[in-house]
């Protein structure tokens, strides 16, 4: 997968634009200090699923340590900066997830939660027509972080398959984890 053409693509059929991206870059100072509250309505999400509660405490101080990545990842949706290296930071993601075992059954649901909370601050901190385009730009770049997340899976899928992995949830975290040890992100 180019990451840079997939981003390219998903700019072009989310709609978003450069004024998208100034408007969310000017919404950092009002969204980055919400990343706490977000990230703990996330891990809480995830860990009261018996399974995905596994994973997020299998490693000593992993929960502690995700709430730092979660925080630079929910910064880096309003840095207004959208480019290859951004595209590529996304694809590892979605990869790290999928090497996890952590699939799309529980990723989209939970970016739901990340969404839920930043519109709900956007619309009760903004007053007048500003929200609407804060918000459009902001569900525009969600979009765009799901379709990565997607496509990271489907990658990672069909690698861990056409190496012989028969089940899909081993397939996929295999295939994720052939993708991150090649160094292809």
């Amino acid at each position: 997968m180019d990451s840079g053409a997939l981003l390219d693509l998903l700019k072009r059929r989310t709609g978003f634009t450069e004024a998208h991206a100034a408007i969310l870059r000017d919404l950092g100072t009002l969204m980055a200090p919400l990343a706490p509250e977000v990230a703990l309505a996330f891990y809480d999400y995830l860990g009261r699923d018996e399974e995905l509660g596994a994973i997020l405490h299998a490693v000593p101080g992993r929960v502690e340590r995700l709430y730092g990545t979660f925080a630079r990842w929910y910064g880096e949706l309003f840095s207004g900066v959208y480019d290859r290296a951004y595209a590529e930071g996304r694809r590892r993601i979605g990869l790290v997830h999928a090497r996890l075992g952590i699939g799309p059954r529980a990723m989209i649901p939970a970016m739901g939660i990340v969404q839920e909370l930043s519109l709900e601050h956007l619309r009760t901190a903004l007053r007048g027509p500003e929200v609407y385009s804060a918000v459009e730009a902001f569900e525009k770049i969600i979009a765009i972080e799901i379709a990565f997340i997607e496509e990271s899976y489907l990658e990672a899928l069909a690698l861990g398959l056409s190496l012989g992995h028969r089940d899909l949830k081993e397939a996929l975290a295999q295939g994720a984890a052939a993708l991150l040890q090649a160094g292809h992100t």
